[in-house]
């Protein structure tokens, strides 16, 4: 006869998961919310004329910060579990709020953060320093207490230690993201009069498809996503190309 008990213990392990899950998803439903409301507002910079943009950053920036209080909540609780085995639960979100960062760093936000390396955008490293939390307050599940911790930079493409960081792919997939809302961008920058923008966006984006190029990529859903950039690319120069046929930019500043 089978002991019950073996079940019995199955089923606390699987209630121990769901348990897990679900404290994943309360923070991870926060993040989304305040992702969308950061979105919404960087989406004003396609209505918004460059020299009026420092008001859309500055709120950009809030709604950036609030969501990067959620990663503080995050890694605390992600820390103490296998980063593998629940990372889907936050992985889209978390690759949301990077593009947000890297578009909200491209249109001139975020300046303090931005390296030498990389005057229009942050590095995967500097991304990490900056989602960085300086203390969080945080439940001891042994006692019934609070205790104040100091958090370290979120870690980057970690390989050996089994921690929440930000993977290669998604920071990667984030920066396909911001390629995509930068090619729009081009395109609406022409509605408001600004002809130089497409050019200026052509050339950034011009030079990450080639950085893309150069990667020997082995993630399925990573690899389709890169090879589409040339769409964006495309996108791009033909608006570049039309506004050339008007006389609208200088020649010799086409993509």
């Amino acid at each position: 006869m089978i002991d019950r008990v073996i079940f019995e213990n199955l089923q606390a392990k699987i209630d121990e998961e769901a348990a897990v899950r679900d404290e994943l998803r309360d923070i991870v439903q926060n993040l989304s919310r305040k992702g969308r409301s950061t979105q919404a507002v960087l989406s004003r910079a396609h209505s918004t004329p460059e020299a009026q943009l420092q008001p859309v950053l500055d709120d950009a920036t809030k709604e950036i910060l609030a969501q990067k209080e959620e990663i503080t909540r995050l890694k605390a609780v992600a820390d103490r579990h296998p980063f593998y085995k629940y990372n889907g639960v936050w992985s889209r979100d978390l690759q949301n709020l990077v593009a947000s960062i890297e578009l909200c760093a491209w249109l001139g936000g975020l300046q303090e953060f931005k390296g030498s390396e990389s005057a229009s955008f942050l590095t995967m490293e500097e991304v990490g320093k900056f989602l960085e939390s300086m203390a969080l307050l945080c439940h001891f599940d042994c006692v019934s207490a609070w205790y104040l911790t100091r958090i370290r930079a979120v870690p980057v493409n970690l390989k050996e230690e089994d921690a929440f960081h930000l993977t290669l792919e998604e920071y990667l997939l984030a920066l396909i993201s911001m390629i995509e809302e930068l090619a729009r961008l081009a395109v609406n920058a022409v509605t408001l009069g600004d002809y130089g923008r497409p050019t200026v966006i052509g050339n950034f984006i011009k030079e990450l498809f080639n950085g893309f190029q150069l990667l020997n990529l082995k993630n399925d859903v990573l690899r389709k996503r890169s090879d589409a950039i040339k769409y964006s690319v495309k996108k791009v120069e033909d608006v570049v190309y039309d506004l050339s046929l008007r006389n609208l930019i200088p020649k010799g500043q086409g993509v």
